[in-house]
């Protein structure tokens, strides 16, 4: 017997990789170009650094507030974390505890089976369908909770707000957890449906849509009884996640909405742009509603392809796993950045 034996053994979650090239083009990451806004620049130039002193309001009152406004729903209805893979975990514990399983995507966020295996909550992968869509009929049964992206990552395919609706109504006895971080980039949110269903959890962040990456903000929104379970655990954890600079810098972004919107715009732009010079290049790829999408090509290697970008400062996501082995994750960067990324490309496959 060793003091080794008590210590919990997990594989953890793998970031995608934050490079230290110099003139590098970072695609890999989901990262948004342009940055948060006018009104988050003079919130940290104003911000009283003498308040670092003093604890943080705990739930983040004024933040609450604003949010809740904006998406037309009660205070008490939004619960806010350090970053939304901490409102997902504190989601897992508070949400899964059934003898169930939990179901989702067999491609997915990579994080969701690390999370069940550090809390030891039972899981079953659905296989998306071959052409990386889900199937809302596979989650028509006996289950310990539902969740998945929508836009779905690393795919950026969407499921209708008809459909999700129809998986919340077959799981009455469930919560259904719609992870919602890429939805600004012309998907259709199912925000709406809270006040339909109590069983219904949605999660944002910060960090995509709003460019906030740096400073970890999540958010989730349901019922007040729900979001009531989620605050009793987080407070059992951490009563003070958000810190008092990255409070005021959130509620500057939610003031600073219309151009954050606007930045989104530009990205959904390229991004269509990008598509249709990529077919015209040999590539394949699921429609995608997110800042990012996930490319094939019908004659080269991904993983080549992978290597030879980054040999010339372009760093994009590769999954070295099954079904998905052969496809490139490429986030949205600014138009300049995606005019390189596609000359080199060009350059690539002409050499090959």
């Amino acid at each position: 017997m060793s003091w080794r034996n008590n210590l919990r053994a997990v594989e953890p979650y793998v970031a995608g990789e934050q490079p230290k090239l110099k003139n590098l083009i970072k695609l890999n990451t989901n990262e948004n170009p342009y940055g948060p806004g006018r009104l988050v620049k003079q919130a940290i130039r104003d911000f009283e650094v003498d308040r670092l002193r003093l604890y943080p309001n705990a739930d983040a009152e004024d933040l609450r507030h604003a949010l809740a406004e904006y998406y037309g729903l009660k205070d008490r209805q939004i619960f806010l974390g350090n970053g939304s893979d901490e409102v997902l975990a504190l989601t897992f514990l508070t949400c899964f505890n059934s003898d169930l399983p939990i179901l989702f995507p067999d491609i997915t966020y990579s994080f969701y089976p690390v999370y069940c295996e550090l809390f030891q909550i039972d899981y079953e992968l659905v296989p998306l369908r071959d052409d990386f869509s889900i199937a809302k009929e596979d989650y028509f049964k006996e289950n310990g909770g539902v969740i998945f992206p929508n836009p779905n990552a690393p795919t950026g395919s969407t499921v209708t707000v008809e459909d999700i609706e129809d998986v919340i109504r077959h799981n009455p006895n469930s919560v259904v957890v719609i992870d919602e971080a890429y939805v600004d980039f012309g998907g259709d949110s199912v925000v709406k449906l809270i006040d339909r269903y109590e069983n219904l959890l949605v999660i944002h962040t910060f960090s995509k849509f709003r460019g906030l990456a740096g400073i970890r903000l999540g958010v989730a929104m349901g019922s007040e009884e729900l979001v009531s379970h989620l605050y009793d655990v987080k407070n059992s954890f951490n009563s003070y996640p958000i810190d008092a600079l990255a409070q005021a810098i959130g509620l500057a972004s939610v003031k600073d909405s219309d151009v954050i919107k606007a930045n989104a715009a530009k990205v959904m732009a390229t991004r269509e742009r990008v598509v249709k010079e990529l077919k015209a290049m040999g590539f394949t790829m699921p429609e995608s509603r997110a800042n990012f999408i996930f490319i094939k090509h019908e004659s080269a290697n991904a993983k080549d392809l992978f290597m030879k970008l980054r040999a010339e400062g372009i760093v994009v996501r590769y999954f070295n796993q099954p079904r998905i082995d052969q496809y490139l994750r490429v986030s949205i960067g600014t138009d300049e950045q995606m005019d390189r990324f596609l000359e080199v490309m060009k350059d690539i496959l002409a050499g090959a």
